[in-house]
């Protein structure tokens, strides 16, 4: 089964939007948005900021839908753009930190206390989450890039070679990488809990 089969419709709305046609290019926005925003929120892990590249995505969509020259399928083409935008985008600007004990404490001298009884499995999990996003956010951006395609959005090695422009050993490679790098993370995380506990 190929990943990307092609969609009724997207050829012709394709070339009219290429042609500077405003209906077709909605076709395709509408074809497409929950796709990239869903890539952009995975690679981000903020929603403002996911809906805000989600829309410059199709910015440069809308600029450069004339250099599509169908050498690989179109939704490959567009998310390699929206890749490249969010990409920019963490070039730009480090991604801020919270600490947990900020987001747990209360702000002010009169707010109210949390008393520490038995383990709470909801808070627990969501730690685990925390330090999960925490260790993907900390992954050197070539490998948190191939890890979100493939492990998460799970695009096929040969899909991200096109979208990267990379060879498919490169993308297995990065992958591998990527996972050794977050297993370091991961438990270097868990033996700095442990020894504060």
């Amino acid at each position: 089964m190929r990943r990307n089969p092609p969609i009724a419709g997207e050829a012709e709305a394709i070339a009219k939007a290429q042609q500077g046609d405003a209906a077709s290019f909605e076709i395709l926005y509408s074809l497409h948005k929950r796709r990239v925003y869903s890539l952009c929120l995975r690679m981000l892990g903020n929603v403002a900021e996911a809906e805000d590249l989600t829309q410059e995505a199709f910015l440069q969509l809308y600029r450069k839908i004339g250099t599509f020259r169908g050498d690989s399928a179109f939704s490959t083409w567009l998310h390699r753009l929206a890749v490249n935008v969010v990409l920019m985008h963490l070039r730009k600007k480090g991604l801020p930190q919270v600490s947990l004990e900020e987001t747990l404490e209360p702000s002010q001298d009169d707010g109210p206390r949390k008393d520490i009884g038995e383990r709470d499995l909801v808070l627990s999990g969501s730690i685990d989450r925390v330090a999960l996003e925490r260790a993907v956010e900390n992954l050197p951006p070539g490998y948190r890039l191939v890890f979100v395609l493939h492990d998460v959005e799970g695009y096929e090695h040969n899909e991200i070679a096109d979208m990267l422009s990379c060879s498919i050993g490169n993308s297995k490679s990065q992958l591998h990488k990527a996972r050794m790098k977050l297993r370091d993370l991961l438990r270097s995380g868990q033996r700095k809990e442990e020894s504060i506990a």
